[in-house]
């Protein structure tokens, strides 16, 4: 886990974090010497085990500068969200949070009792029981817990869900709120600019900093414009692919000149 002032400053709305999917160390050491501040690795659509997303998190903790990590789960199910925890990583970002008790669910998983759920152990998050007194005591509640915004149901209770105690941030899946909208794939779709500006202006009202996923580069200043206050560019995976699909068509385009 990195210390707080990543925490700091994700919240205050700076922070830049990359998307991986693909379950190897290498992948986050890049993402560390590109000089990303947090990578979101997916749990959700990969085919990533837990012990894989460990692996990552020490490769985080080994690269160069200092690299936060943030997880996303499969679901807001409290068993997947302490085993992840317990892995030691500095936030969790859950899809899915379309209302407020669901929002409270989550905060609960990541608490330990009397203000939560969450099952006490002394695992890496806890530096192995070394840690172990400090962190269930007070250290846990430095984790980032953000609130996927995903669903018309969830745009509607944006506000809410922002202003409950413990949530830190919203996110907007804009993959999956443009189809929840009838709009799949339609960027510049009237009812997606809508919806998102709905879900900035309510995680404005609660300070709560709200951020999405912008694949490709060029989309990047838009989003700032639109008014997120943090981003996660780029996918491994396309990235890969779309970098390679032009070096490919550069050299097509050559070797057709020569000829």
């Amino acid at each position: 886990m990195t210390d707080g002032d990543f925490r700091e400053r994700f919240l205050e709305g700076d922070a830049l974090g990359t998307w991986v999917s693909i379950g190897h160390p290498a992948i986050v050491e890049a993402a560390a010497r590109a000089g990303f501040d947090f990578v979101l690795i997916d749990g959700e659509h990969t085919e990533m085990s837990l012990e894989t997303v460990a692996d990552l998190a020490r490769a985080a903790a080994a690269a160069p500068g200092e690299l936060a990590v943030i997880v996303r789960p499969a679901w807001n199910d409290p068993v997947r969200i302490k085993r992840i925890l317990d892995i030691g990583v500095d936030g969790i970002m859950v899809p899915m949070i379309d209302t407020p008790d669901a929002a409270e669910e989550l905060v609960r998983a990541t608490r330990y009792p009397p203000d939560g759920d969450r099952g006490v152990a002394s695992g890496r998050a806890a530096g192995y029981g070394q840690n172990f007194v400090d962190y269930v005591a007070e250290g846990h509640r430095s984790l980032l817990t953000i609130a996927q915004i995903e669903t018309p149901t969830g745009v509607e209770h944006a506000a809410e869900i922002a202003a409950t105690d413990g949530i830190d941030a919203l996110f907007v899946g804009p993959a999956d709120l443009s189809a929840s909208l009838g709009v799949f794939a339609e960027w510049n779709a009237p009812e997606l600019d809508e919806a998102m500006a709905d879900v900035i202006d309510a995680g404005a009202a609660a300070d709560a900093p709200v951020g999405t996923l912008t694949v490709r580069e060029s989309d990047v200043a838009d989003r700032v414009e639109r008014g997120f206050d943090y981003q996660i560019t780029g996918k491994d995976m396309t990235t890969l692919i779309e970098t390679g699909e032009r070096i490919r068509e550069t050299y097509e385009g050559s070797v057709s000149s020569r000829e």
